[in-house]
């Protein structure tokens, strides 16, 4: 329990009493068009980081915007706790375009309520989720006029490009942002009811890989079988990447990689997860992954290697017999604990330049890397992180891994030497970067009940 039970009864009476409010306020800031990758929404990104900063001010928090070369960060601290320890909590503000539109049911930045849930582009990813925090930390003040602890925010406006503006002001402040805790709410519940701590995060290597025959476009029949064709080049390069047992052929790719524990093994086996649903919600004839592993297994815990896009020659309507110069793949390796971005980098080059056909050259762009990311379970943050979930969903959460990548999670990890508790409160089919993105209001308020039992838990774990 928390330690001064009639402050935290004063604070989750002011949740209730400002439920409709806060609702009101995710609605404004979803309105805005915070599209970083876009440069036309330059005015409404920047327009979400004032709201941001101002929402800090008007609590009573200091908060600035720290100029980036493309969207500001909303840097915001209340250290109003000697001797306590320091809270981390990252976001973002910036969202996914919402691109194609015409699947919208509503229009995405006209956030919209339905069934419980409000839609809008960014709603789960991460506004909604983010502003949990903030609305938490406002019940605090506005009812104890203090925090338990020390908080610093960090709320940021380019992840959906990368971060590089966060990634270099967290390396060169490492020193005044120390923490003793991080946490991020920006990833997902289990399921409906089943609220999670997610643990274990992929890592990710991401590349081009771009093969070059003759210096032009040739005709199929005059060319053909004199020279080599790049695009039977490259799927003779992709094919040799798995084999059909699902596992990838790339000589030393899994010579790092951490085994599952038997007792992770045993806890994923007791999650209610249907195979058959599962296959069923994709509409796929069957599941298919590494032999061996139980799909929950392959998803969250084991590498995988997928071709994300593949282009060259003619696909316009009709026949073209054109033998094409060049062809092009985009390919992603999801890593796990112990595997290096740098390592399967140099593994992936030296797989290729063995396999590369005759007759045509190749290049390899490599565009991210990120290393998995695996939380000791057995912490005392981890212990009260449970314990406010607990207090906020009613029920105890599960512990469950993740198959995509958070790269913030290392930056923190790399530059401030801490762990991040993952604690998201939305659900897998919110639809974030899809259309209709949506989040649920009663998990919103769940969030916030217990992002504010997490500062209580957190100070109490710490005297």
């Amino acid at each position: 329990m928390a330690r001064n039970e009639p402050t935290i009864r004063r604070v989750d009476e002011y949740l209730e009493a400002h439920r409709d409010v806060f609702e009101r306020q995710l609605v404004e800031l979803l309105r805005v068009a915070s599209v970083s990758a876009q440069p036309d929404h330059d005015p409404e990104t920047r327009r979400a980081a004032e709201m941001v900063r101002d929402d800090f001010q008007a609590m009573g928090i200091e908060a600035r915007l720290v100029e980036t070369a493309r969207h500001p960060i909303v840097e915001a601290e209340w250290l109003g706790a000697p001797g306590l320890p320091t809270l981390l909590v990252y976001g973002h503000y910036d969202v996914q375009p919402a691109e194609p539109l015409e699947p919208w049911h509503s229009p995405p930045f006209e956030p919209t309520v339905r069934n419980g849930n409000l839609y809008a582009r960014g709603a789960t990813d991460d506004k909604g989720q983010m502003l949990t925090h903030l609305k938490a930390a406002e019940a605090w003040l506005k009812t104890a006029g203090r925090l338990p602890l020390n908080v610093r925010f960090l709320i940021e406006g380019e992840e959906e490009v990368g971060g590089a503006g966060l990634e270099k002001y967290v390396a060169e402040n490492a020193d005044r942002l120390r923490c003793d805790f991080a946490v991020i709410s920006d990833t997902s519940q289990f399921a409906p009811g089943m609220p999670a701590i997610t643990y274990g995060l992929k890592g990710l290597a991401y590349f081009e890989l771009l093969v070059q025959g003759a210096d032009r476009d040739l005709h199929s029949g005059t060319f053909g079988g004199a020279v080599a064709n790049p695009i039977n080049a490259l799927c003779s390069i992709l094919a040799s990447l798995k084999g059909m047992d699902g596992r990838i052929q790339i000589e030393g790719f899994y010579d790092a990689v951490r085994p599952l524990e038997d007792w992770e093994r045993a806890e994923f086996a007791r999650l209610p997860f249907s195979e058959e649903a599962f296959r069923e919600d994709l509409h796929v004839g069957s599941l298919f992954g590494e032999e061996g592993y139980t799909t929950i297994e392959r998803k969250w815990a084991r590498p995988t290697c997928d071709i994300n896009g593949i282009f060259g020659g003619y696909a316009g309507p009709g026949p073209k017999t054109v033998l094409p110069c060049k062809a092009g793949a985009k390919l992603s390796f999801r890593l796990v604990p112990d595997q290096d971005p740098r390592t399967v980098d140099r593994l992936f080059r030296e797989h290729v330049a063995r396999v590369c056909p005759p007759g045509v050259t190749y290049e390899i762009l490599t565009h991210h890397g990120a290393p998995a990311v695996l939380v000791d379970v057995d912490t005392p943050a981890v212990r009260a992180a449970t314990r406010a979930v607990e207090s906020g969903f009613g029920t105890r959460p599960v512990l469950m891994r993740e198959g995509g990548s958070i790269p913030v999670v290392g930056l923190i990890k790399q530059h401030l030497g801490v762990d991040t508790l993952l604690l998201g409160w939305g659900q897998n089919d919110d639809n974030l970067h899809g259309p209709n993105e949506k989040f649920s209001l009663a998990d919103f308020h769940r969030g916030i009940r217990s992002a504010a039992h997490l500062l209580a838990e957190l100070a109490s774990d710490s005297e």
